[in-house]
Parts: C-alpha cells; sequence; structure tokens
C-alpha cells in the first residue's frame, strides 16, 4: 500500500508537468501560425498599396486622354500620326528613326 501512495505522489508531478508542455506546445503552435497569417496579410497589403498606386497613376493618365480626345484636332493629328491617315493631296512618308 505504501507503494501505491509513493507512485500516486510521483505521478502528480509527472502529469501536471505534461499538461502543461502540451499547453505551452499548443499555444506557441497557435501563435505562431497566427503570426504567419497576419505577416503574410502585411505583405499583401503592401503589394496591394503598390498596386492601387500604380492603378491611380493609370487613372489619372486615362482621364487626361479622354479630355485629349474630346478635341477634334488633336483626334486627326493622332490618326494621321498613328494609323498613318491623310488629308486629300497629302502623302505620308514614314522615316525611321536612328537609335
Amino acid at each position: 500500500m505504501a507503494r501505491t501512495k509513493k507512485k500516486k505522489k510521483k505521478l502528480g508531478p509527472v502529469i501536471l508537468l505534461s499538461l502543461s508542455f502540451a499547453v505551452i506546445t499548443f499555444t506557441t503552435f497557435n501563435i505562431f501560425r497566427y503570426w504567419t497569417e497576419i505577416y503574410s496579410k502585411y505583405q499583401e497589403k503592401k503589394e496591394l498599396k503598390k498596386e492601387l498606386a500604380a492603378l491611380k497613376d493609370k487613372e489619372e493618365e486615362l482621364k487626361v486622354d479622354v479630355n485629349k480626345l474630346q478635341d477634334s484636332d488633336y483626334v486627326a493629328r493622332y490618326a494621321r500620326e498613328k494609323y498613318f491617315y491623310s488629308k486629300d493631296g497629302e502623302y505620308i512618308l514614314k522615316i525611321p528613326e536612328d537609335d
């Protein structure tokens, strides 16, 4: 009977130590998992901010182009330069650019 009480007394701290270790391990694992998730979201946020800035710049360029396209003289000049349209009696010669 004395041996059983000794084993029970020795078994209590072992169970408590094992349980504490399991709780600490589980908590550490969860903290690490959440930290990696937060860090990946932070990186994604940085990339999306860069993309947003680029899209805002592109939007401003497009707004300028829309305003330019409201001018018929600009549209006519653009069509002549870009698509080689010509007026009556006008000849278009393409001169190669030297790089």
